[in-house]
């Protein structure tokens, strides 16, 4: 898998370069209906945060993360390294190395139990593989999650659908993907044993859909064949897990059309980074990311002629 060799190589480089039930969870904070913010409880742990989207509960599991190289060859691929490191610098960032988190989304919702990707499991480029875990600090189990929603199938995302012996790790969920990323998934070599193991569990989806009650595609062309965010909303409250369309907080976000050696179609995927961002800028969204620092929810603002992060408090 092509993400999958760039991350293991971005990995190998940064070291040279270095040399009973579950209790039940604690009351969640509810939302007036009508009010479009997200709602944080105090529930808070170094790898479980709780919050509210309308009445739904929602948690942010960490996996761990990834360390790659700030060389110009990744994340602001051909890019001088002067410039790169000047805008990390400018945000209080180390300019050798970036630290991209990995990090599911889990979503109670009436009688279903969502997870938005599952993270990278043992995956050798990531120091992760902690969402089972994590599920235990949310007072989870993984039998509980009917539905598992996936954005694309990157390893650090599909990574934690198998446990160790090769069988799904959620024994009762349904895994759900667009079509054009199943039909890509099928067709990569490299993931034979995990399309094989979760064939039967698979129900994909027309981009763009609603795939489930109060959750919608939302279609980001470029990074993958069938990559999409999720738009998920009670009422008024809405938010957006944005998937891959953004990795690097400051990067990403304040250089869309830097090009990121991930994006199968690098020329599309810039466009359609820059254009949900001003979607999400003018239209107020929290978001939901994999990738920004941990628990990866904030929302867009524009700035200047481009745009920045802005991490909930």
């Amino acid at each position: 898998m092509r993400k999958t060799r760039l991350l293991l190589a971005a990995a190998l480089a940064t070291a040279l370069v270095a040399c009973a039930d579950p209790a039940p969870p604690p009351a969640a904070s509810v939302l007036p209906q009508g009010s479009t913010d997200i709602a944080e409880t105090q529930a808070r742990s170094a790898d479980a945060h709780r919050f509210n989207i309308g009445q739904y509960e929602a948690v942010v599991l960490r996996d761990g993360e990834i360390r790659l190289p700030n060389d110009g060859s990744i994340v602001a691929q051909g890019v001088p390294k002067a410039d790169a490191d000047a805008l990390l610098d400018a945000a209080g960032l180390p300019t050798d190395t970036l630290e991209l988190n990995v990090q599911a989304l889990l979503v109670r919702a009436g009688d279903r139990v969502v997870l938005f990707d599952t993270g990278a499991g043992d995956a050798d480029f990531a120091d992760a593989g902690r969402l089972q875990s994590s599920l235990q600090v949310a007072g989870v189990e993984a039998a509980e999650v009917t539905d598992i929603l996936i954005s694309h199938a990157h390893g650090d995302h599909v990574g934690g659908l198998l446990d160790g012996d090769g069988q799904p790790a959620f024994a009762n969920a349904t895994v759900r993907m667009t079509a054009p990323e199943w039909q890509a998934l099928r067709d990569d070599a490299g993931m034979a044993a995990l399309s094989t193991a979760i064939a039967p569990r698979v129900e994909a989806f027309a981009p763009g859909a609603e795939v489930l009650p109060g959750v919608t595609s939302v279609p980001v062309a470029g990074h993958t064949p069938g990559h999409t965010a999720y738009m998920i909303a009670d009422g008024d409250a809405r938010l957006l897990y944005i998937g891959d369309t953004a990795h690097h907080h400051v990067i990403s976000v304040q250089r869309p059309r830097w090009t990121i050696q991930f994006d199968g179609d690098a020329p599309v995927a810039e466009d359609s980074r820059e254009a949900l961002l001003a979607r999400i800028a003018d239209e107020n969204l929290m978001v939901s990311s994999p990738h920004f620092p941990y628990p990866g929810l904030g929302r867009i603002a524009r700035r200047d002629d481009g745009f920045v992060y802005v991490p909930l408090e």
